[in-house]
């Protein structure tokens, strides 16, 4: 099974979005966390529109990439383009993406359901491209 984080500067929509579709559709090939480079909080809309297509995500709650070591993980993808912001032993995992999805925050509740969308569709082809 590998072991994925899934990163972004605030940890409050697009990381978490991503970790809610990649524990529902991956189960038994794939374990994931996701973290932001910012104190932050979950937004209420996100919770939202991930409830709209089946997922609960009410669980789930900000965490700083700082209270993870890179070691334990297989792979990192961040959602936000802030790849050029970790830390070099983040970089260097064995997978290593950079989405570079659009924020949805301040935006319409559109807006946060055609990001949704894109990274469910992101998280397909990852979970399918992993041995």
């Amino acid at each position: 099974m590998k072991r994925i984080m899934f990163v972004c500067k605030k940890n409050s929509r697009r990381s978490q979005m991503a970790e809610g579709f990649a524990k529902a559709l991956g189960t038994g090939k794939v374990a994931v966390t996701s973290s932001g480079l910012e104190a932050s909080h979950v937004d209420s809309i996100f919770v939202q529109v991930m409830s709209e297509v089946g997922i609960d995500v009410t669980h789930q709650a900000f965490r700083a990439l700082s209270e993870f070591k890179p070691e334990d993980y297989d792979g990192v993808i961040s959602l936000c383009g802030c790849g050029v912001n970790l830390p070099k032993e983040w970089v260097l995992r064995e997978v290593f993406e950079d989405w570079q999805l659009d924020d949805p925050e301040g935006h319409s509740i559109d807006v946060f359901r055609r990001v949704r969308d894109e990274v469910k569709t992101r998280v397909i082809t990852l979970i399918e491209s992993l041995p």
